[in-house]
């Protein structure tokens, strides 16, 4: 085992040593000065520990800490676990007028599209619905009524990272960023003009107004989109150049059940069914009758979108569900206390690490270097093991759902299409873990923590550096035992 400490080690050994090369590859850059580094690298044949820097010392993980949600939920909820979304009537049918209540059901499904809400609109159609003499109901008691995680700031709660978490919910598209709208801004015709605006899905749930100017060709885009903290009003400001590519933007809404209660009714209207009553938020009553019910995709497939795009949202959504299965109640602190569980069977020392969320937002999270490797050791013997590799970035292939958000990193490096790893960012903390095989053959399990910097130019090209390093070579851990 080598230790980064530089001052005991022979200069002609460290030249060649792992430890000599990451010394340099860290020594190199500024951006550390001051900064924590937490390293652990381990064969991912045996589970050694072949190299560690300050690796047992707990540290801020940022989305790394998805891994320990995506695999806690995999034994607890298993590969094929689905979300369910549920459509009940209660009341009388005489003829195409319900003299009753429709009530809409949310079981987490953190996908649900607007096309979804078109298709339980159409079961009501097929039942020869026509009018609701009565309410529509959204009901998200599946969960409980905590909206955001215990850490999150104010000023999050408006970004698309921060969506708050309901159990009747939408996503704008197929990325799944669950509780936002999306806003596309491009150019008006001609400077002077207004740019333009569109927003998915169509919805008068939100209002957007729209302040940004288009300006002439040589001048910058300078967007910004910042929404009322208690009204569901986005604000467009800024200047969108004549000629310049759109630029998209995701923005959470204030009641992610309102909101899709809204657009499964607007899917209603287009379906020719009107609600004469009003639409509100209550349990569905044991006498109501299911008609339609639509499954999410399995876990397994939810977790490419969730860990590929680090999507904070489907963390939450995991842990709750963790905690309504395995307790009765969907809360983060039952689904907590799961999770914990869960990993401290797969040998992660629970006691060493702080797990406040599930996704990696708040700055409280500790863990170490060391007890990540553990856990992407143990986690190769698992059944599910195929899921959750698969649902890691792979570095440096341009396909999102593939690359991710290591789609961009390390180019032209032999760790492209090799690596597969977890990325993490929030305030002074840059995090990758995960796995990369040599130039021989030799798996290898990695974990790099990078915590207090000021300065973020040149963060993840150590990480990066390290990591093409490891994939570049020859016969690695026979060299370092």
């Amino acid at each position: 085992m080598c230790f980064f400490n530089g001052e005991t080690m022979q200069a002609a050994y460290e030249e060649e040593s792992m430890a000599g090369e990451i010394k340099r590859i860290v020594h190199e850059s500024p951006a550390l000065t001051g900064a924590l580094a937490g390293i652990s690298i381990r064969s991912a044949d045996t589970g050694e520990l072949v190299y560690e820097h300050d690796a047992d010392i707990r540290m801020r993980p940022a989305s790394n800490m998805k891994l320990l949600t995506a695999a806690a939920a995999l034994e607890t909820l298993g590969e094929e676990h689905v979300f369910q979304t549920e459509l009940y009537i209660k009341g009388i049918q005489v003829a195409n007028v319900l003299q009753g209540d429709v009530y809409l059901k949310g079981k987490g499904d953190p996908t649900l599209l607007e096309k979804d809400f078109d298709g339980l609109a159409k079961v009501l159609k097929q039942h020869r619905i026509h009018y609701v003499h009565g309410d529509l109901i959204g009901d998200d008691t599946w969960y409980d009524d905590e909206r955001h995680s215990p850490d999150l700031i104010r000023s999050d709660e408006q970004e698309y990272y921060g969506a708050a978490v309901s159990a009747l919910t939408a996503a704008p598209d197929e990325e799944y960023d669950t509780g936002t709208v999306l806003l596309e801004i491009s150019p008006g015709k001609r400077a002077g003009k207004k740019a333009t605006v569109t927003m998915q899905p169509e919805t008068d749930y939100v209002t957007v107004v729209n302040e940004a100017i288009t300006v002439a060709p040589d001048r910058k885009q300078k967007i910004k989109v910042e929404r009322d903290h208690e009204r569901n009003v986005l604000t467009v400001t800024g200047t969108m150049p004549e000629h310049g590519l759109p630029t998209k933007e995701y923005m959470a809404v204030i009641d992610p059940t309102k909101y899709a209660l809204r657009l499964f009714e607007q899917s209603m209207e287009r379906q020719g069914i009107k609600v004469l009553g009003t639409t509100k938020q209550e349990k569905t009553p044991a006498q109501a009758r299911k008609i339609a019910s639509h499954d999410s995709m399995t876990l397994s497939q939810l977790l490419v979108p969730f860990m590929k795009l680090s999507n904070n949202t489907h963390a939450e959504v995991l842990v709750k569900e963790m905690g309504k299965a395995a307790k009765g109640e969907g809360s983060w602190e039952n689904g907590l206390k799961i999770a914990e569980s869960k990993l401290e069977l797969m040998g992660m020392d629970t006691q060493s690490t702080m797990m406040r969320d599930g996704s990696g937002i708040s700055q409280v999270n500790l863990i170490s270097a060391n007890e990540l490797t553990k856990l992407l050791y143990s986690v190769r013997e698992k059944t599910w093991f195929p899921s959750y590799l698969n649902a890691l970035p792979v570095a440096g292939v341009k396909e999102k759902m593939i690359g991710g958000t290591l789609r961009n990193r390390m180019e032209k490096t032999a760790a492209v299409g090799n690596v597969r790893a977890k990325t993490g960012t929030i305030s002074a903390t840059s995090t990758l873990s995960g796995y990369v095989t040599t130039k021989s053959g030799e798996g290898i399990i990695f974990s790099i923590l990078l915590n207090n910097f000021v300065e973020e130019k040149g963060i993840r090209d150590i990480q990066d550096k390290i990591v093409v390093w490891l994939a570049e070579q020859e016969d690695l851990l026979e060299r370092e035992r």
